[in-house]
C-alpha cells in the first residue's frame, strides 16, 4: 500500500484494512465451491492462515485499547511533574547558600564559623541549635527602615553564626573542666550561671560578646540584623548582671 503524500499511516488503519482483507477473503472462500480434494486442502489451510491472522489482530486491538485508556493518565502525571519541578524550583530559590549537615570542630579558644556536627554529640539530647532561616516573604514584610541594606543571604548567614556561637557555648559547657584553660574557665562558669536560669534552661544561647563573626559583629549592621531577629522572633534577648544575653527561638 503504497503512502507516500497521503500523510502519516496510523497502526490503527492498517488494522483496519487488514481486517477488511480477511473479511472479504472468508467471504471469496464461502462464495468458492471445492471441484476437488486438493483445492480444499489448500483453501482450508489458507482459511488457518486467516484465522491466525485475524487472532493476531484481536490481540493488537486489544493492546492498543489499553494503551489509548491509559494515555490520559500519563498526561496527568506528566502535568502533576511540572507542577512538582516549578515548586521545587521555587523552594530552591528561596532556600539560604549555606545549609547545616557538614561535621565541625569547634576549637575551645573561640568559635569556628561552619556547619553542625552530628546531634548526637549533644549533651542529654538537647540537639543542635536551631536555624531558622528567614525566607523571602518574610524579608519583604520588613519596612524600608528597618530592612535597609540587608538581604535575605546576609541575615540567614548571620543565622549560621548565631547557631555557632551558641554551640561553642554548648561545648564550652559539655567540656570536662580539666580540659579547660584558665582563660576559659571565668566564662565558663558565668555560662553555667546563666544556663540555670529558667529563661535559658534547655534552650541554646550566645553572649553579645561572642558576636565576632564575618557577619554578626558588634558593629551598625550587626545591631540591625538583632532588630530583624528580634521582630521576626527569631531570638530572645535580655541582661543579666554585665552580659547581654540571646536566646535562639524554634520555629
Amino acid at each position: 500500500m503504497d503512502t507516500r503524500g497521503g500523510g502519516d499511516v496510523t497502526l490503527e488503519l492498517l488494522m483496519s484494512v487488514f481486517s477488511r482483507r480477511i473479511v472479504d477473503l472468508q467471504k471469496l472462500i464461502l462464495i468458492r465451491g471445492v471441484p476437488s480434494a486438493t483445492q480444499g486442502t489448500e483453501l482450508g489451510e489458507v482459511d488457518r492462515a486467516l484465522r491466525t491472522l485475524d487472532h493476531y489482530l484481536s490481540n493488537i486491538k486489544a493492546y492498543l485499547q489499553r494503551e489509548a485508556e491509559a494515555l490520559p493518565k500519563a498526561k496527568a502525571l506528566i502535568e502533576l511533574s511540572i507542577q512538582q519541578q516549578q515548586t521545587l524550583q521555587q523552594i530552591s530559590t528561596n532556600l539560604p547558600a549555606r545549609l547545616p549537615g557538614n561535621d565541625c570542630h569547634v576549637d575551645l579558644s573561640g568559635p569556628r564559623f561552619c556547619a553542625l556536627s552530628s546531634p548526637n554529640k549533644e549533651k542529654k539530647g538537647k540537639g543542635p541549635p536551631p536555624r531558622w532561616y528567614i525566607n523571602v516573604d518574610e524579608l519583604s514584610s520588613l519596612s524600608s527602615y528597618m530592612r535597609g541594606r540587608l538581604t535575605l543571604e546576609k541575615l540567614n548567614s548571620a543565622i549560621d553564626e548565631m547557631a555557632t556561637f551558641a554551640l561553642a557555648n554548648a561545648r564550652l559547657l559539655a567540656a570536662p573542666r580539666k580540659k579547660l584553660g584558665e582563660d576559659l574557665a571565668e566564662k565558663v562558669l558565668e555560662l553555667r550561671d546563666i544556663a540555670a536560669l529558667q529563661s535559658v534552661k534547655g534552650k541554646h544561647f550566645f553572649l553579645e560578646t561572642d558576636m565576632r563573626g564575618p557577619t554578626l559583629k558588634l558593629d551598625n549592621t550587626g545591631k540591625a540584623i538583632l532588630t530583624v531577629f528580634r521582630h521576626l522572633g527569631r531570638i530572645n534577648e535580655f541582661r543579666t548582671g554585665r552580659q547581654r544575653v540571646l536566646v535562639l527561638l524554634k520555629a
